[in-house]
Order: C-alpha cells, then sequence, then structure tokens
C-alpha cells in the first residue's frame, strides 16, 4: 500500500472538513486553467471584462467544480471523506451554474456560443466519467479539453468569431496541457501507487547516487508549481494590459 502518510497532491490538505473542498478544487490546476480563459479572451480584439469574468466564472464552475468533484467520485483519489452523493450533487450544481451562465451570455454573444455551451458539459462528462470508451481520457483529450477549449472558448465569448489568432492561442495551450500531463501523471503515480522505488545512477567518476521516490518527484512537481503560478501571473499581465 502506499505511504498513507504522504498526501495525494502537493497541493492536497489534511483530509476532513473544508480542507476537503480546498483539495477538491486543486488550486494550482484550477488557475492554470482559467489563465487560458483569460489569454484567449485578451488576445481578441476588444475584450470586455464583465464578459471575462462570466467567462472565467463558467468555467470555475465546470472544471474547478463540476469536473473535479466527478473525478474524486470515480473512486476518491485524493481521499477526501466527502461522499459520493455530495460530490455528484456538487458536479451537477457546477455544470448547471455553468450552463446558466453560458445561456446568459448568448443574447450578447450570439447563437455560436450555444456550440461551446454543448460542448462543455460534453467535455466534462466525457473525460471525467471516460465516456466513450475512454477516448476522451487521454493525454490529447486532456489537452484539448482543459487547454484549448478554454482558450478558444474565452476568444469566441469576446470577439463573436473564431480565426487565426485564436487558432494559434488555443494551439499554445494545447500545447501547455499536454506537458502538463506529461508531468502530473508520472508525479500521481509516484505519489499515489508506488510503494518502493529502489536503484542507483553510477555517474563518469563513478560515484553512486541512490535513486529514492523524491529524487524522481521533486523535479516533477517543482516544475507543475513553476508552470502553474507561472501562467496564472502572465495572463494577469496580460488582463491589466488589455482591460486598464
Amino acid at each position: 500500500m502506499p505511504d498513507p502518510e504522504r498526501r495525494p497532491a502537493f497541493y492536497a490538505a489534511r483530509a476532513g472538513g473544508w480542507r476537503d473542498w480546498w483539495t477538491i478544487l486543486h488550486p494550482p490546476y484550477t488557475a492554470w486553467h482559467l489563465s487560458y480563459v483569460v489569454l484567449g479572451g485578451c488576445l481578441a480584439p476588444h475584450p470586455d471584462a464583465t464578459r471575462l469574468v462570466a467567462t472565467l466564472l463558467a468555467f470555475f464552475f465546470a472544471v474547478g467544480v463540476a469536473a473535479h468533484a466527478l473525478d474524486e467520485a470515480h473512486g476518491h483519489p485524493l481521499r477526501t471523506r466527502i461522499p459520493d452523493r455530495v460530490l455528484w450533487l456538487a458536479a451537477g450544481a457546477g455544470l448547471a451554474a455553468a450552463v446558466a451562465l453560458g445561456i446568459a451570455g448568448v443574447p450578447r454573444v450570439g447563437l455560436g456560443l450555444l456550440a461551446f455551451i454543448i460542448a462543455g458539459p460534453v467535455l466534462v462528462a466525457g473525460y471525467n466519467l471516460e465516456l466513450l470508451g475512454g477516448r476522451l481520457h487521454s493525454d490529447v483529450g486532456f489537452a484539448f479539453s482543459w487547454g484549448a477549449f478554454p482558450a478558444l472558448t474565452g476568444y469566441f465569448a469576446q470577439a463573436e468569431r473564431l480565426d487565426l489568432v485564436a487558432l494559434l492561442v488555443a494551439g499554445g495551450t494545447f500545447g501547455l496541457s499536454y506537458a502538463q500531463r506529461s508531468l502530473s501523471t508520472p508525479a500521481r503515480l509516484l505519489r499515489r501507487r508506488v510503494i518502493a522505488v529502489d536503484g542507483a545512477l553510477t555517474l563518469e567518476d563513478g560515484t553512486v547516487r541512490r535513486i529514492d521516490d523524491r529524487m524522481l518527484l521533486d523535479p516533477l512537481e517543482r516544475a507543475l508549481r513553476a508552470l502553474s503560478w507561472s501562467m496564472v501571473t502572465l495572463a494577469v499581465a496580460l488582463a491589466v494590459a488589455r482591460l486598464h
């Protein structure tokens, strides 16, 4: 069994009470993916603060609340004590809030927004519930759902169309999310499933360095931490520049 004292994620709080909800939100990752909404929205020709805030709230409810609640309901990988029934209720409420915000924006943005309102819940359910044989629950599915899609939605909510700029920012956020998953997948494996690491590195000068779990895990999580706050900082800088 994995070490019960090891937290299931570097941002996970001690189990119980309100701390479980903090852990469920995956704060650094949620903020990271919300930054893609800001990147997409603020690269549009004439960004509007009200539309941006509404889009951010919709993605917070859909990703931060609904998607993560569904993920935890599937075996409690974060080891929270939140009952499954409550997690399902939170997921439903989160998706309902996101859809309601989207529908409220249709009169201002246009009927084209309906495509994003429909696609959002499909991606949340398809990825987190591993529907369609788990086809969406992959590196590419993650990169599109939590990388490209937020940026495209943020751009469309502002520009009311998609163009080359939207596709370019979506490509960039797709790549960043692909990199995130490439780092987080082995990090989760080490934290949640590995019970022992054994081995050594022999250097050219004959020095032998023992391999342990921290040696493998620390570089992954340092990169994830740095990328999360860096992306949020870049998004805030862009918002300040475009919305002042």
